[in-house]
């Protein structure tokens, strides 16, 4: 037991709550119980676990408002615990999953110190390989990251094609614009732009076929290729949505450098991110995540522009989205 000025910050340390929160999660504990399966004998057999092992889980979460325990030792679902089940409009429980795309990634953090030393990934000293990498070699996890990243599109997309006149541009390529949905936004919104997603060729033909689907095949294409390669030269603008922040210091000059190069001196590059309210302030947790996932960064308008004048351009614009904001440069 820690007492004294030291409890709270153990409470705060201590890595076995959050741990035992997470294999709640995957095994689906709260769903088993809503339905009906409330003791840990029960539901050992279930969830495949060891009796024993699962009842000093479920426990350990019930002396924690997590679960209730009563003298039978059956549990129930708490307020705090409610949100674990896998249909909470919250969709917590997903989040939490540690054999999901997500919760496997956080175990990442068990490695921070080697981020923080290094400025470089957790992920792949606990994994082996990158957190793209584990995607690619995981395809039901790369379908369920690219869901999530569709996830938000209905909300965020027509923020950010209503944030700027996109329609003047003439021609937009969306540079790692996955299916294709925040250029169909963009074309609905302004009938007179064309466009084109470049992105890796399993995720382009997806694009390609969105595009159609939406009746939009006569104004875009979609071309399989990657931000670090040469682009279609000559569009109006080129647009980074919520790529930047995956990549390291090196890697974003690289793939401005490649957008400045197809824009020239008359197209723009639009870079849309979070960079907080006072265009200097990201989100702190998820500047964390992109530290040990990828070792990306949150980064702010100065950040923002060191990082194009290495690369010819200038901030021209900030235009807000919502919660995001999307940066127009401009040849220097």
């Amino acid at each position: 037991m820690v007492a004294g000025s030291g409890a709270e910050l153990w409470a705060m340390a201590h890595l076995g709550t959050p741990m035992a929160v997470r294999v709640a999660a995957t095994l689906r504990i709260a769903d088993h119980i809503a339905r009906g399966v409330d003791t840990a004998a029960a539901l050992a057999p279930v969830v495949n676990a060891d009796a024993d092992a699962l009842e000093r889980l479920m426990r350990y979460l019930a002396a924690r408002g997590v679960l209730a325990r009563d003298a039978e030792g059956r549990y129930a679902l708490t307020a705090t615990g409610d949100p674990l089940r896998d249909d909470h409009p919250d969709g917590m429980r997903a989040q939490l999953d540690i054999e999901a795309w997500v919760g496997r990634a956080e175990l990442a953090f068990a490695h921070l110190l080697h981020s923080v030393r290094t400025g470089e990934p957790a992920f792949p000293l606990l994994f082996g390989h990158t957190f793209w990498d584990d995607l690619a070699l995981n395809p039901a996890l790369g379908e369920a990251f690219d869901a999530a990243m569709a996830k938000d599109m209905p909300v965020r997309a027509p923020a950010i094609a209503g944030a700027y006149d996109w329609g003047a541009l003439g021609h937009v390529v969306d540079v790692g614009g996955g299916d294709g949905s925040l250029l169909i936004a963009l074309l609905e919104r302004h009938p007179a732009l064309r466009g084109t997603v470049v992105d890796q060729p399993e995720t382009a033909e997806a694009a390609r076929k969105a595009l159609a689907a939406a009746g939009l095949a006569d104004r875009a294409d979609a071309v399989a290729g990657s931000f670090f390669d040469p682009l279609p030269p000559g569009a109006g603008g080129y647009v980074l949505s919520l790529i930047v922040h995956n990549w390291n210091d090196e890697a974003v000059r690289a793939i401005l450098g490649r957008c400045a190069d197809a824009a020239g001196r008359d197209g723009r590059v639009f870079i849309v991110e979070n960079i907080g309210d006072d265009g200097e302030s990201p989100h702190t947790g998820m500047d964390l995540r992109m530290l040990v996932y990828y070792g990306g960064k949150e980064r702010g308008l100065t950040d923002l522009a060191a990082l194009a004048a290495d690369r010819g351009l200038a901030i021209t614009g900030v235009h807000r989205a919502g919660r995001l904001s999307v940066v127009e440069l401009a040849a220097r």
